[in-house]
């Protein structure tokens, strides 16, 4: 994998995480998930909603917009004393005195593993994914760049694809991600552009250590890969059905829509580990196995 980005005069920052160092993290994070089951139905929705609302605009959610999303029976000032609450506990933070609230690492972990739920891919996305895999066969083309590119589309993020028995690896939507506010700052922009130039070698250690069948959802400092901890990765080993180990991971911010890639990485995995066969005749799909 090489970026065609040249970077001049960049200071790039490395950031290593001794056994020490993550086992304190880790326990930071448990630590927090016990306070969760401290908070009222009210403070739950409340964090819910920011994290959904600051994944759709990018921007610090203050009480006001937050009352207009989620429509809660309250007042600006009652948001304002869960918001504060919620920041004390871990789950958000006030990047400025006078801006709103983003969610932290743990705050994105609770929404996930607590608030988020299981998302069907929708039957729009299911048709288009099965329509391309089709049509890629029939090409005859390199199945690992057109599926990263596939995902890519569908995410908004960077996403990569490969067979790992083959040491193939691909990837898609580099330009995207670099796009995202989050990497506007020369620092970040560097840390990510370098570690992104070899990230099918990072990738290529990681899969070795995950076990077949599970989707991993990485956020921020839980990253194993040095130098993304601002970003969040979705990834998942599985077995084609010639019997070939393979990856596939989508790469974003940490605000990236979580249920959503979740589905696309399985959904595809399903496809491509599978030996069904599937036509599509007008508005019908006929799935043969």
């Amino acid at each position: 994998m090489h970026l065609a980005l040249y970077l001049t005069e960049c200071q790039i920052f490395f950031i290593l995480y001794s056994d020490v160092i993550y086992d304190s993290r880790y326990f930071s994070i448990t630590h927090i998930f016990l306070h969760y089951k401290r908070m009222n139905d009210r403070q739950q929705k409340v964090l819910s909603a920011i994290v959904e609302l600051y994944t759709e605009t990018a921007l610090p959610v203050g009480s006001q917009a937050l009352l207009q999303y989620s429509g809660l029976p309250v007042s600006a000032a009652t948001l304002r004393s869960d918001m504060a609450a919620l920041e004390e506990a871990g789950y958000l933070y006030q990047p400025h005195t006078s801006a709103g609230r983003i969610p932290t690492d743990a705050g994105y972990r609770i929404y996930v593993e607590e608030m988020m739920g299981d998302k069907d891919l929708s039957r729009e996305d299911q048709r288009h994914l099965q329509k391309e895999l089709l049509l890629m066969k029939a090409k005859q083309v390199r199945m690992g760049r057109s599926t990263a590119k596939l995902l890519s589309a569908l995410s908004g993020n960077l996403a990569v694809s490969g067979i790992i028995d083959k040491d193939e690896m691909y990837d898609f939507g580099m330009k995207e991600l670099l796009e995202k506010p989050e990497f506007q700052e020369i620092d970040e922009l560097c840390r990510l552009v370098e570690t992104l130039d070899t990230l099918d070698e990072k990738l290529d250690e990681l899969i070795i250590k995950l076990a077949d069948g599970e989707t991993h959802i990485f956020i921020g400092d839980e990253n194993p890969i040095d130098g993304i901890n601002n970003c969040s990765m979705v990834v998942t080993p599985y077995h084609n059905k010639q019997g070939e180990r393979g990856m596939l991971a989508i790469i974003g911010p940490k605000r990236m829509d979580y249920a959503k890639n979740k589905s696309l990485i399985e959904y595809m995995k399903k496809l491509l580990s599978s030996s069904l066969t599937i036509i599509i005749t007008g508005n019908i799909i006929y799935i043969i196995r």
